[in-house]
């Protein structure tokens, strides 16, 4: 039985995974943004958490690449760059091409029911704009990886799901930049809603070549509207 006060003195470890969840959450919505310093101070008092909690899990988050550390500058947010970008791209489609390749072969009807259900929730979900909020934002972002979470799983290896959700934190960071630079005067040119159903229906045909084909140009057109926003060095 715990003791009557334990909620008022957290483990150490659940002070530290309550630090790591709040970083993390704040790089990946671009509440703290690319490149910007990582102050422990300012931390401390952005979160109310200790030294101790927070120190832990800036190195947890620079071995998932989400923190870099200097030794002059201390910690701060990973920067983004277009040539980072180009080769997240050639990992996820290396990645996922093979991940659809096996869920294929492999994938039973609950794998197939459970794409059909995460397109039926993404289609239900309007993608945002500079007019739409950032609940409504982070809504769509929560159904979009859940649906390409979906189309993968099938694999049914955990080692290439760990990597697939590495890949994708990386990658979700640049879709935001991507994001928030549309609005209703600059809607977006291509038809996500026909590109995720062409997918859906690849998969659930079992036609391993549209699928890995529609895969690729699915992120390669991404990658495109992405690279724009930007620098090129």
């Amino acid at each position: 039985m715990a003791p009557p006060n334990a909620d008022l003195h957290p483990e150490p470890k659940t002070l530290t995974r309550q630090a790591h969840t709040l970083l993390r959450h704040d790089i990946l919505s671009g509440g703290l943004r690319p490149g910007e310093r990582l102050r422990t101070k300012d931390l401390q008092s952005r979160y109310q958490l200790g030294l101790s909690p927070l120190r832990e899990s800036l190195q947890r988050l620079s071995a998932e690449g989400l923190v870099v550390i200097d030794e002059q500058r201390g910690f701060s947010v990973a920067p983004v760059s277009l040539p980072e970008l180009k080769d997240l791209t050639v990992a996820r489609i290396a990645l996922e091409t093979s991940m659809l390749s096996l869920a294929i072969a492999q994938g039973d009807a609950d794998w197939e029911a459970e794409i059909v259900a995460a397109f039926h929730r993404l289609s239900r979900t309007p993608l945002p704009s500079g007019a739409h909020s950032d609940e409504k934002a982070r809504q769509w972002e929560q159904r979009h990886r859940a649906f390409h979470a979906a189309l993968v799983a099938g694999c049914a290896s955990p080692w290439l799901m760990r990597l697939h959700d590495q890949l994708v934190d990386q990658t979700e960071r640049y879709r935001l930049i991507r994001l928030q630079n549309l609005s209703r005067k600059k809607p977006l040119a291509r038809d996500i809603h026909s590109e995720h159903e062409a997918l859906m229906n690849a998969l659930l045909d079992r036609n391993e070549k549209v699928a890995t084909r529609l895969i690729r140009g699915h992120l390669q057109a991404t990658f495109e509207a992405t690279a724009k926003w930007l620098p090129a060095d």
